[in-house]
């Protein structure tokens, strides 16, 4: 069984800034990929960032220049620094990992965290 769990959302006026985690733990081999996504009210979740295996990145042009994803591998961790927010950043951030256990890939969501963009 693998667990991603978030943390690091919260309320910030718009220009700020909000670091968000994102820890895996369980049954893990090797991670192949991961990454964050979004979800605000009313629309289809979408990909922010993400970080596939080595140091390649992805990120969505809405968020290109301001968010910056990275990986702490000796701790199962994926960050995503957030900076000059606008109120349109306002959505459940969800961390999303693709990891093989030993025996075949799994594809997991973490349980979203709210992140809030006063204008």
């Amino acid at each position: 069984q693998v667990q991603l769990v978030e943390s690091g959302g919260g309320l910030v006026q718009a220009g700020g800034s909000l670091r968000l985690s994102c820890a895996a733990s369980g049954s893990i081999f090797r991670i192949n990929a991961m990454g964050w996504y979004r979800q605000a009210p009313g629309k289809q979740r979408e990909l922010v960032a993400t970080m596939p295996s080595g140091s390649s990145t992805n990120y969505a042009d809405s968020v290109k220049g301001r968010f910056t994803i990275s990986r702490d591998n000796a701790k199962n961790t994926v960050y995503l620094q957030m900076n000059a927010l606008k109120p349109e950043d306002t959505a459940v951030y969800y961390c999303n990992a693709i990891i093989y256990n030993g025996h075949y890939d799994g594809y997991y969501w973490g349980q979203g965290t709210q992140v809030t963009v006063s204008s």
